[in-house]
Order: C-alpha cells, then sequence, then structure tokens
C-alpha cells in the first residue's frame, strides 16, 4: 500500500514522520513523507530550532507528486502534527485531491494537539480546526484521551464518559476511533488502556503503565495501526498488534535510558513483537 504522510520531522530523535515513516515502511508499504516542519529535535527537549514549512510550500510538495501522476496510487493520506492552522486546509485538500484520484483512500488523521498533564503545545487555533474539519473528513481518527475530551468538550474521566465522546465523534464522520493512554475511574492501576471503537462495537485493551512517556511514541502507535489496517487487519487485530509492538518499544527504550525511541534496534517488534495483548469488548 501507498501512504501520503503529512506531519512534522526532526532531524534528531523520532516524532513526526521522523518517527511514523520506518515503522510503516517495515511493515511493507510506501511512504510519502511530506513536513509540516522541520525542527532539530521535538520540542520536549529544552531547545529546538529550525523552521515550520509555509502551508503554500506544503502544498506545492503535494502538487508536485499530483503532477508526476500518481496522487491517485495512494492508498491513505495520513496526517499528524500541523505546525500552524493554514496546513489544515492544505491537508484537507490534499485528501480531496487523492479520493478525487482515487475513492477508495481513506483519511487517517491524528489530531495532535497535547497531552493529559501537559495541556496544549498547539496554537489556540488549532483545536477548533481539528473539531470542526479534520473530524468530520476522517475515516480513521486516533486521538489520546486528553484530545478526545478536547474534540467533544465533554468529561471522559470516566469510562462511560470516554465511550460516549467516541460515540460522538464517529457520529461526526469517522468510522473508526482508536483513543490511546486512557485513563478512567474504570482503569486498574498500574495500567494504561487503549481502545477503538467501530460500527461493530467498543474494545478496549490493557497494558502494564511504563515509568515514563517517550515523545513520538503516539506517532508510532497511530503508524503501526494504519500499517495493520492498510494490511487487512480489522480494527480490533491491529490494535493487538500495535499495543504489543508500542509496548515492546517504550519498554526497551526505557531500559536502557534512552533519550529518543530506539525504533531502529526495536524493528523486530513491529513485525512480531515478543509480548501479546488481548483486547475486551465492552457492553453496548
Amino acid at each position: 500500500m501507498k501512504i501520503l504522510s503529512i506531519q512534522s520531522a526532526v532531524a534528531y530523535g523520532h516524532a513526526g514522520n521522523s518517527a511514523a515513516v520506518f515503522p510503516l515502511q517495515r511493515l511493507g508499504h510506501e511512504v510519502w513523507p511530506v513536513n509540516t516542519v522541520l525542527f532539530s529535535n521535538h520540542t520536549g527537549h529544552p531547545t529546538f530550532r529550525g523552521p515550520v514549512i509555509d502551508a503554500k510550500d506544503v502544498h506545492e510538495v503535494v502538487l508536485g507528486i499530483e503532477e508526476l501522476g500518481i496522487l491517485g496510487e495512494a492508498d491513505a493520506v495520513l496526517s499528524g502534527y500541523q505546525g500552524s492552522a493554514a496546513v489544515t486546509d492544505v491537508i484537507l485538500d490534499a485528501v480531496e485531491r487523492v479520493k478525487k484520484h482515487n475513492p477508495r483512500a481513506v483519511y487517517i488523521a491524528d489530531p495532535v494537539m497535547g497531552n493529559a498533564g501537559e495541556g496544549f503545545y498547539v496554537d489556540s487555533d488549532i483545536p477548533p480546526l481539528m473539531a470542526n474539519k479534520v473530524v468530520p473528513a476522517a475515516e480513521v481518527l486516533t486521538p489520546n484521551h486528553f484530545e478526545l475530551g478536547v474534540l467533544t468538550d465533554t468529561d471522559v474521566s470516566t469510562l462511560e464518559g470516554t465511550l460516549t465522546a467516541v460515540e460522538q465523534l464517529r457520529a461526526e464522520g469517522p468510522e473508526t476511533v482508536l483513543v490511546t493512554s486512557v485513563l478512567t475511574d474504570k482503569t486498574t492501576p498500574g495500567t494504561l488502556e487503549l481502545l477503538v471503537a467501530d460500527s461493530s462495537g467498543a474494545h478496549l485493551i490493557s497494558t502494564p503503565r511504563l515509568k515514563r512517556k517517550v515523545h513520538g511514541s503516539g506517532d508510532v502507535t497511530t503508524a503501526l495501526f494504519t500499517a495493520h489496517l492498510l494490511g487487512g487487519a480489522g480494527p480490533v487485530e491491529a490494535l493487538e498488534k500495535t499495543a504489543a509492538s508500542v509496548f515492546e518499544l517504550i519498554d526497551r527504550t526505557l531500559k536502557v535510558n534512552a533519550r529518543e525511541l530506539l525504533i531502529v534496534e526495536s524493528q523486530d517488534a513491529f513485525v512480531n513483537p515478543d509480548m501479546k495483548f488481548k483486547a475486551h469488548p465492552l457492553p453496548h
């Protein structure tokens, strides 16, 4: 499968396209990365440098691909950190262009805005655009638990509230919603959950909670979930495979106290992770 991936990029470490492209390739997909920023490193470090790519330049790259006559070969558009509000329209235009050439193509959106405990790390005009423009356009949406609450303007501290919010999003457009970093009143202490829902219902998966978050893990999660969906897996199977791979990736990274995700060193975990996690259906 071929994927047009429009995200941030960093020179050092792994975030955005710099986290997503290799796992997608390792699982057998062709990726066309289009960068929305080009930073020295991710913004979780004390300092960073580099430009936010002007929306017109991002658009030019997409047009250049279209002019080659190959845009219709894309099976999916994947978007993540957008860098600026103007890029939102460029991404949605790219989705329209791809679907014009290939109506079967899907749009998978990671509405990157912030994290629980950290708050927002995007400009204040980004969240409304995500809610009002990106959500209705996407077939697959992959917010973290914090972003789920923001997109729906609801309390997601309970499992019931989380499920209600997910169904609210699904009613607005996406057929499949994957929620990461889920912590509710029903979460077992010492664990972290992921939830996926589509028309067949909702499934929850629980993994041991590791001692710290590593930047870029959300980008890898969306990439792997995308890779498995495009590879023919259903949402539940894709969730189970993704959870196992991401857990092993972060666990290996933390065991050696690495500053950045050990994506290259952990590549076998993308294909055949050592651990297995089982998703459980939730009552309708």
